[in-house]
């Protein structure tokens, strides 16, 4: 056979592998609002940039007659890319082959992009749209996601890892994922849950919908585990580029700088008058966020989850920072089980990825309650604690109003190796606020007054005046400055400039063991 001959039988069975499944489940994906598996990877990396690898591999089982059927690709596309200029490897799985079910080649072909993204030191994104483990090929099957479990766990912290969950997502396939460092979703065509309605029906007795289970408002929301939630594909594919604008390639990298048009010295004058007169009222610390940050931009991750702890990307002067921000507007900005666990998981991550945490604190305390005791807030607040702790990048913080008891130690303070501590003059730094206080140290007074309330009025400006104030923490070191609010961004921007060359490190071990 000539050459000629071989290369258009090269084409022809190349363009027999790129017709998936067929014309028809095609169609069917069209027809529910999803792209094939090639056609997300065409809107997620540059143009032309995809390299595909093991286009021709097919399924080793025998059983059940499946020799009959080896479709190319085995129902998964693999290879790397650009986004950005920057290279990325990426596996799609493709639902019109099997139902995108997982068997041993089809692990074996991302196992090797995994690998490869480890060695050159590139991020990995995985585009989840599988019926689970092949059925047909038993323990096979098992045995392959296991062997993806494991190298999600070993690269952890080695390169960043991305989940897109575009349909189907179910049983021991959720794991995957849930190892990764970020998870988005689709609304409405995409769901997770390791046991589906009908398991949960017999074994529970309760009846659920597969959106009430698993989808993706139920996963923003309440079990956390989406970071993200678009309304459709190109939204989230979209998503996935901007995020990785603000993460670098690997551990041993720091993230892109990109050019900065907006002043390091632009002051914002409508922060001197952000705080409310008094100090219950709340405020919306997403005001602050964006008059700091470059051009307003922030991508908030887990939006949805535990909002009264505010975390996500921006930018000062060009170099990408994390944000870690009580959010006074949501249950007064208390620290609880959920948004502990938010924080700690972001902060560890920034940490692992060499980008610096910038923290805006205005926080009363952790929230009191049975529910919360029983639930470990004092494990999971830990938590937090201890990701602050154990972070060397670099730290800044500016407490702009509330920082009391633990929370105040909790939140990136001086004591957990926070760099550079600054603070509002509206600053309250104290074990606990003054209606607390007065009733625990004056109450000899209180009780011994005869106008109880005029008494605790004088008894709290006095509280107040020592205690809830910038002053003493300043005096004793514990804060590097007072600032005045409208100064924020250029203060913030120089603290950055001068950590730049920051080295620090913790005492050789094993790892840490973090209270889980």
């Amino acid at each position: 056979m000539s050459i000629e001959r071989k290369i258009l039988e090269l084409a022809h069975t190349r363009e027999q592998a790129h017709r998936s499944g067929g014309e028809a489940r095609i169609k069917k994906q069209h027809d529910q609002g999803k792209y094939t598996a090639r056609e997300r990877l065409d809107r997620l990396l540059d143009e032309g940039s995809f390299e595909e690898f093991d286009t021709f591999v097919t399924h080793r089982c025998t059983d059940f007659g499946m020799e009959k059927d080896q479709p190319f690709t085995d129902g998964v596309v693999t290879g790397h890319g650009t986004i950005a200029g920057r290279l990325v490897f990426v596996f799609s799985q493709d639902f019109t082959i099997y139902g995108g079910s997982l068997s041993k080649a089809y692990a074996e072909k991302i196992c090797k992009i995994m690998d490869l993204a480890a060695k050159v030191g590139a991020p990995l994104i995985g585009l989840n749209d599988s019926g689970g483990a092949r059925i047909q090929e038993g323990v096979d099957a098992l045995a392959g996601y296991s062997d993806i479990f494991l190298k999600n766990v070993l690269y952890s912290g080695v390169v960043p890892q991305v989940s897109l969950i575009l349909g189907p997502c179910a049983g021991g396939a959720v794991y995957s994922p849930a190892i990764t460092d970020f998870v988005g979703m689709t609304r409405g065509t995409s769901y997770m849950f390791l046991t589906g309605p009908k398991v949960v029906k017999q074994v529970t007795r309760e009846s659920v919908t597969t959106e009430q289970l698993g989808g993706a408002d139920i996963h923003a929301t309440k079990s956390g585990v989406a970071h993200f939630v678009s309304a459709n594909e190109d939204e989230a594919l979209a998503l996935v580029r901007r995020l990785l604008g603000f993460i670098p390639q690997n551990y041993q990298e720091r993230p892109p700088r990109v050019p900065c048009l907006d002043p390091i010295d632009r002051a914002n004058p409508e922060l001197n008058a952000v705080l409310p007169e008094s100090a219950n009222q709340p405020y919306d610390v997403k005001d602050v966020i964006l008059s700091v940050v470059d051009n307003r931009d922030f991508l908030e991750v887990h939006e949805a989850f535990a909002p009264n702890l505010v975390v996500g990307f921006a930018r000062f002067n060009g170099q990408a920072v994390g944000i870690v921000a009580n959010q006074p507007k949501v249950l007064a900005g208390v620290l609880d089980n959920a948004s502990s666990i938010k924080g700690a998981r972001f902060v560890r991550f920034c940490d692992a990825f060499n980008i610096p945490l910038v923290t805006l604190e205005d926080v009363p305390g952790f929230m009191p309650g049975t529910t919360q005791e029983y639930g470990g807030i004092i494990r999971n607040g830990a938590k937090l604690l201890f990701a602050f702790a154990e972070a060397t990048v670099p730290k800044v913080t500016v407490i702009l109003r509330k920082a009391y008891g633990g929370a105040y130690c909790v939140m990136s303070s001086k004591h957990l190796r926070g760099d550079v501590n600054y603070a509002w003059p509206t600053a309250e730094i104290a074990v606990m606020g003054p209606d607390g206080a007065v009733e625990i140290i004056y109450k000899k007074e209180l009780d011994a007054a005869q106008d109880t309330a005029a008494k605790a009025t004088e008894l709290k400006e006095r509280y107040a005046s020592r205690f809830a104030t910038p002053f003493v923490a300043a005096q004793k070191g514990y804060i590097d400055d007072i600032i005045k609010p409208a100064g924020t961004r250029f203060r913030i921007v120089k603290a950055l400039e001068m950590l730049a060359g920051k080295r620090d490190a913790n005492p050789a071990k094993r790892h840490t063991n973090i209270p889980l």
